[in-house]
């Protein structure tokens, strides 16, 4: 089994405030994460992957 973070761990991980983190995933856009019970919990390979995905060429253009 991968190491689990949890939220304020994996928010400190990809250098975004807790809240942040929290809105995203309310909003579907941001890493995949695990609950075990109330807890949430992410991988650092998920997060590696999501941070992946967030590349952009330009303002306007995501790097595909």
């Amino acid at each position: 089994m991968p190491e689990l973070l949890t939220a304020q761990e994996a928010a400190e991980f990809l250098h975004l405030s807790p809240i942040t983190l929290s809105h995203y995933r309310y909003q579907g856009r941001g890493p995949i994460y695990r609950k075990h019970g109330w807890r949430v919990y992410y991988t650092k390979a998920d997060l590696v992957d999501w941070s992946e995905g967030q590349r952009w060429v330009s303002t306007g253009e995501p790097l595909r």
